[in-house]
């Protein structure tokens, strides 16, 4: 009945219903709360539409740590419900929501006392372990000695480490989980269009009726008419919460979160590794053939659209994770860095954002208005329940009960079947199967979308760039398929060419442009805006890590 493939024809005709038509819910932001709200409310058999004034997954979505863990330094501050929903939600993706883009991955917590820490710590991961309850789809924590870990991870300090313990979260690329959360709404139902931006809100007396919004590629005004809207705006919730003339029972505060990328050559180990820092903590992760290492945790105030690491961010980076590496890290390792905003809810202008809880708040400032903020994105599915089940109150009429609990994701659906057969489809396509491996896990079962792009023509199996797995298949798929609508939108979100790259995809940006400007109906000046536009982007971030190499 529905399609969920994103594309110029698809956003047309969303544009015409936006304008035309009216919806029960109507959700602001394409973050993975706002994607997750559209994917709650239009499986509850709600008529949805979701309005985004970039790209899906623009801001926080895409800037995470990509985890999916229950947050074990939440255990310190005794917030055992969050980290208990967290673990049941990373115990549902792993095993039947997602599994083709949440995988687990095993973390080592260095010890450098042989009693007290031991016990400390081995307490910790036993409480978290027996949090997710019954239904466990990742092994147990496991103590190791010394000896065990100069052989699991030759890169820690012998002299100071005594041993460790292990234990496992999961790991995801988040722009790609949001994507694919945001296509299974359009496959139900759901009207999505991004490049949209809210202006105001309409009213009937107190009742919020709906939105006016802008098409910024085009520049026309659209009203847009919901019996409920529902707002997802992340680090942005604050300012659209003044510009509507709402008063929210909430603010949100902004902590940065910046991470570096380093070769898998700079860190010898088998395992990730966590480290608890004065702050915080902070996370080695094993991302492909490189390391992804971060984070920060430190209070923001600049500009929501455009977080930058500074210097001070990739230098404390470093410090933390040199106190127990042998060889330390070098400026010179560094292949990227990211930054990302962390929405924080805060009932205290004051609060020190390491201090405030990730639990979320569900407000409803207006009748015919709810807006949701804070929370972990482990959790998105659980907040995105919460916001509709305080949404469907002004519908005035019985809604179904939530399912998404036991709905999975597009490409789950025969992912593992396809797991026993790469081999085949790798012989039947003429491609590797590394290859192969690397389209289920991104794409799980829609891997047909990228094989039928291949028949068409053989020339898409080639690499975008030689040493990283992105397929022109998959460039061109993110345009016909994924919602893409700039060079942008490819290299930093449909792919993780950005920080994965040396050159931060800079060389692949034209091919990118060609790629794509065909589905896009570009001309040559388009095409020309859109390198310069993401040459420009790639600058900006990469200033501190300019500063630090010049210093």
């Amino acid at each position: 009945m529905f399609t969920s493939a994103l594309n110029p024809e698809q956003r047309a005709a969303a544009l015409s219903a936006l304008a035309t038509e009216e919806f029960d819910i109507l959700v602001i932001g394409g973050g993975v709360n706002g994607v997750g709200v559209a994917l709650d409310a239009v499986t509850r058999g709600l008529k949805v539409a979701l309005v985004e004034s970039q790209d899906i997954a623009a801001g926080t979505s895409s800037r995470s740590s990509k985890l999916i863990h229950g947050g074990l330094r939440y255990l310190e501050q005794y917030d055992f419900k969050l980290v208990r929903e967290a673990l049941h939600e990373r115990e549902l993706m792993v095993s039947t929501q997602c599994p083709h883009l949440v995988k687990p991955v095993s973390f080592l917590y260095p010890l450098t006392e042989k009693v007290k820490e031991r016990t400390y710590v081995g307490a910790g991961l036993a409480l978290y372990d027996a949090l997710r309850g019954f239904k466990r789809a990742l092994p147990s924590h496991k103590h190791l000695t010394g000896k065990t870990i100069a052989n699991i991870s030759p890169s820690l300090r012998q002299d100071i480490i005594t041993g460790a313990i292990r234990y496992f979260d999961a790991q995801v690329d988040d722009a790609r989980h949001t994507m694919m959360i945001a296509r299974t709404a359009a496959r139900h139902g759901a009207v999505m269009a991004t490049n949209v931006r809210v202006d105001n809100l309409t009213r009937n007396g107190k009742k919020v009726t709906g939105v006016v919004a802008t098409d910024l590629k085009s520049g026309k005004t659209l009203t847009i008419a919901a019996k409920a809207t529902i707002m997802c705006a992340g680090v942005w919730s604050d300012e659209l919460h003044q510009q509507f003339g709402l008063t929210p029972g909430y603010s949100v505060a902004m902590s940065k979160g910046v991470h570096i990328v380093v070769p898998q050559s700079a860190i010898h180990s088998k395992d990730g590794i966590i480290l608890k820092t004065a702050v915080s903590v902070l996370f080695l992760i094993p991302w492909g053939d490189k390391w992804i290492v971060g984070t920060t945790d430190t209070p923001y105030e600049g500009d929501r659209a455009k977080p930058l690491a500074t210097q001070e961010d990739v230098q404390y980076i470093l410090d933390q994770a040199n106190r127990v590496l042998e060889p330390k890290l070098k400026t010179e390792d560094i292949i990227g860095v990211f930054a990302g905003l962390r929405p924080l809810v805060a009932n205290n202008a004051a609060s020190a954002t390491t201090k405030l809880s990730r639990e979320h708040t569900v407000d409803r400032p207006a009748p015919g208005f709810v807006s949701l903020a804070g929370g972990k994105y482990t959790t998105y599915r659980v907040m995105a329940k919460d916001a509709v089940d305080l949404a469907v109150l002004d519908l005035r009429r019985i809604v179904s009960d939530s399912v998404t609990e036991k709905l999975p994701l597009i490409g789950a659906d025969g992912y593992f079947a396809l797991q026993q057969q790469v081999l085949k489809i790798a012989d039947d396509y003429n491609i590797s199967e590394a290859t192969v491996t690397h389209l289920l896990d991104r794409y799980g079962s829609l891997i047909s979308e990228i094989l039928e792009i291949i028949t068409a023509d053989p020339s898409m199996a080639q690499r975008l760039i030689p040493d990283l797995p992105y397929l022109k298949a998959e460039v061109l798929h993110a345009a016909s398929h994924e919602g893409a609508l700039s060079v942008e939108d490819v290299l930093l979100r449909r792919t993780r060419i950005s920080f994965e790259a040396s050159d931060s995809g800079l060389s692949a940006a034209d091919t990118v442009a060609e790629i794509i400007g065909e589905t896009l109906g570009w001309k040559s000046a388009d095409r020309k805006n859109s390198v310069q536009s993401f040459a420009k982007v790639i600058s900006e971030e990469e200033s501190a890590l300019k500063a630090l190499v010049n210093s």
